[in-house]
């Protein structure tokens, strides 16, 4: 039998889907492993809209836009427990409740309710703020699943109609959900790296301060239709960073026109030698975080790797070679008036 800490640990490595009922708060203690914050048991779901032949605590839920779920999906009908959602990034929201709905035993009275709200958090528990289906997703890929109630899945829900004439949504949702929280749905992974100087095609793991580099990645989606892996091009909003402890340089990493899968950039090595990292760490929230990272050393330039003649040293060179002319004249003139005081002196003593 799994404890709540052996669960944590299962799930750090494997996918997960967690359905609470009234008859299994014991899995609550689990929650706040993932940030998740559970009402006071026997506290169900309650709203009271819209008017419905149901009971108070079976509510049909309007489903919001989210790239797990199919565009359009109808409304949902839910029966279970709410949750409030941590501030863990991890955490990612999938069906929320009703702005009218409320956590609270159903047999309570008006008063309760309104001495309840007028506690405000320690209180009442309502609004769309609190949560019936979340998902958590941890940086290695695992990903895990809390439904506040098993019902949603149920046969009786998929069948029961939202209004005249047209069944719910519970069934497009949930399978939307398990090919989420099994990895069937939004999956990623990057097939390669590659970096070059801009005009070569040779990979280098030293590059000089200054050189223009051009860093490529391929990127792959499942399908799971066809159970393989195939080029991705619609992110656009992933980043670059050359990275020494602090990224020096971050730029877009976009797809390349004509090259399914294939993203790049180019940027030129900043004026530090070091050892560099090139890292893609992409998170967005349902999809399969991204993280890859090849090391790099910058150096600087070999002694005859630099430039003979700067433009901005032309008055140095000009200042350097008046010196040298008028140094030579100076020693010519020089000589010469001493040759012609020696032959005068000469002259002199012959007389």
């Amino acid at each position: 039998m799994y404890m709540p800490q052996d669960l944590v640990r299962l799930s750090l490595n494997t996918n997960l889907m967690i359905a609470l009922s009234p008859q299994q708060i014991m899995l609550s203690s689990l929650a706040a492993e993932f940030s998740l914050i559970l009402p006071s048991p026997g506290t169900p779901l309650i709203s009271y809209f819209p008017k419905r032949d149901a009971l108070a605590n079976v509510i049909p839920i309007a489903v919001s836009e989210s790239p797990l779920l199919a565009p359009n999906t109808l409304p949902v009908w839910f029966s279970g427990i709410p949750f409030a959602c941590g501030n863990n990034p991890l955490i990612v929201p999938i069906l929320n409740a009703p702005e009218e709905g409320f956590a609270a035993d159903s047999d309570s009275s008006t008063d309760t309710l309104a001495d309840a709200a007028k506690k405000g958090d320690e209180g009442l528990w309502a609004g769309s703020q609190l949560g019936v289906v979340s998902s958590f997703q941890a940086l290695s890929g695992a990903r895990v699943t809390w439904v506040g109630g098993v019902d949603l899945f149920t046969d009786k829900f998929a069948n029961k109609e939202i209004s005249k004439g047209v069944k719910s949504g519970n069934t497009q949702f949930a399978c939307d959900v398990a090919a989420w929280t099994f990895q069937k749905s939004l999956v990623l992974r990057i097939e390669d790296g590659d970096h070059h100087i801009a005009d070569t095609t040779i990979s280098k793991e030293q590059y000089t301060i200054n050189d223009p580099i051009i860093y490529s990645a391929a990127i792959s989606r499942f399908n799971p239709k066809e159970d393989a892996w195939g080029p991705y091009s619609d992110i656009n909003d992933m980043q670059l960073e050359f990275t020494m402890l602090d990224p020096h340089i971050r730029t877009a990493l976009s797809p390349v026109a004509g090259k399914p899968g294939i993203y790049s950039t180019q940027f030129r090595a900043p004026d530090r030698h070091s050892v560099f990292k090139f890292v893609i760490d992409y998170k967005c929230k349902g999809w399969m975080h991204l993280h890859h990272s090849i090391t790099v050393a910058v150096v600087p330039p070999r002694h005859d790797g630099y430039p003979r003649f700067l433009g901005a040293a032309w008055p140095h060179y000009a200042g350097d070679v008046s010196t040298s002319v008028g140094f030579f004249l100076f020693s010519a003139m020089w000589l010469v008036s001493n040759v012609r005081q020696s032959k005068k002196s000469k002259f002199q003593r012959t007389e």
